[in-house]
């Protein structure tokens, strides 16, 4: 790989954002496939990988843990062998989740890298695996390995299966008449802390520049905010009258009531702080669903 040159990694490469076309290389390969793996790392020969790849939806990994479970921990295995396999020396930067610190006391926070782990949902028990995975390969096999450990993020392009787009998508498609007036909601109390993915997407950047390797690093604003301002923050932005209904479907079988951050870590090592105010955030990703909806997407 030439300095500066970006590869990317997946199933289908041609579903991949037009904005991207002539910056990033694109070779199509399976995590689940150890020999499609070798082949791809082979042809990059990356001096960094970012390993963000997984089933990401909490909702989800209740209806099917199985392949949440396989994909999230098997994928991760097979990156480590290949690089093994091919006595590559890359800096391996593995996106873990604040999901794995579960079922926290009040008295726990703000979260620092030393709290337990106490997973609730099968995707907190899979993103608790790739991390001690992360670290087990540092350790036993000397792979310059990175743990991050990104808090809620949210952004344009953000599947609706994440709250902010849930609650955007819907706005815009009652502003279109595509939907009646009326936001379907899950659980409005919890209490999360969210960071721009944009500056996330610097922050791992940060990372692999001025992190320690072999370290975890917990990543986010330090501040939390309630689902329910999220939705009224959204709403303020909104162009219509819209009701608000709770949604059974929508609600978790486990949840942690508050959440928030103290990545002082990962700040004191690489000078990263948040940019991107919040409101400014949840109105761009209104801004992006509203194009969607107008281009029929």
């Amino acid at each position: 790989m030439e300095e500066g040159e970006v590869w990317g990694l997946a199933r289908q490469p041609s579903l991949a954002l037009p904005q991207l076309q002539g910056r990033v290389t694109f070779i199509s390969a399976d995590l689940n496939d150890l020999d499609q793996v070798v082949s791809a790392l082979r042809t990059a020969r990356p001096d960094v990988i970012f390993h963000l790849a997984g089933q990401s939806n909490v909702p989800r990994s209740f209806a099917d843990p199985a392949n949440t479970l396989l994909t999230n921990i098997l994928g991760q295995l097979h990156l480590f062998q290949a690089v093994l396999r091919l006595h590559h020396d890359p800096i391996l930067l593995v996106a873990s989740s604040n999901e794995i610190y579960g079922k926290v006391q009040p008295a726990e926070l703000p979260l620092d890298e030393g709290t337990p782990l106490r997973p609730v949902s099968p995707y907190a028990v899979s993103k608790a695996a790739q991390d001690l995975l992360t670290y087990q390969y540092h350790v036993s096999h000397a792979l310059r390995t990175i743990q991050m450990r990104p808090f809620n993020h949210i952004g344009p392009r953000q599947s609706e299966h994440f709250v902010a787009s849930a609650f955007a998508a819907q706005i815009a498609r009652i502003e279109a008449g595509q939907q009646e007036p009326v936001l379907r909601v899950g659980n409005l109390s919890a209490e999360r802390d969210f960071t721009d993915v944009r500056d996330v997407a610097r922050a791992y950047e940060c990372a692999v520049a001025r992190g320690q390797i072999g370290l975890a690093y917990n990543l986010g604003s330090g501040h939390a905010v309630s689902i329910r301002w999220l939705l009224d923050t959204l709403l303020t932005y909104g162009e219509c009258d819209i009701a608000v209904e709770p949604d059974p479907s929508r609600m978790r079988p486990a949840d942690v009531p508050r959440v928030v951050c103290d990545s002082s870590r990962f700040r004191d090592h690489t000078g990263w702080s948040p940019q991107i105010p919040l409101e400014q955030t949840l109105y761009d990703v209104l801004e992006y669903w509203r194009k969607q909806v107008r281009q029929g997407s």
